[in-house]
């Protein structure tokens, strides 16, 4: 390996939009993110899931009103 060429490897301090702080090691002293594990949805278990429902009666009324009948099997 070459010598020299390598950033130095420091340790960090994370700060959040959240106000959440943590420390990592990083090329960079200081880093700013958005998001972290305090304050992601997944992490936090207040997702919003998209209401997919509704799409095969959506589907079944349109069919009905074309006159067709779905297929069984």
């Amino acid at each position: 390996m070459k010598t020299g060429i390598h950033p130095e490897y420091v340790l960090s301090n994370v700060t959040c939009s959240c106000g959440n702080t943590f420390q990592t090691r990083s090329t960079k002293p200081e880093l700013h993110v958005e998001i972290c594990s305090n304050c992601h949805p997944f992490y936090t278990g207040k997702q919003k899931l998209m209401d997919t429902g509704g799409r095969v009666e959506r589907f079944q009324r349109r069919l009905e009103r074309a006159g067709g009948a779905p297929r069984k099997g």
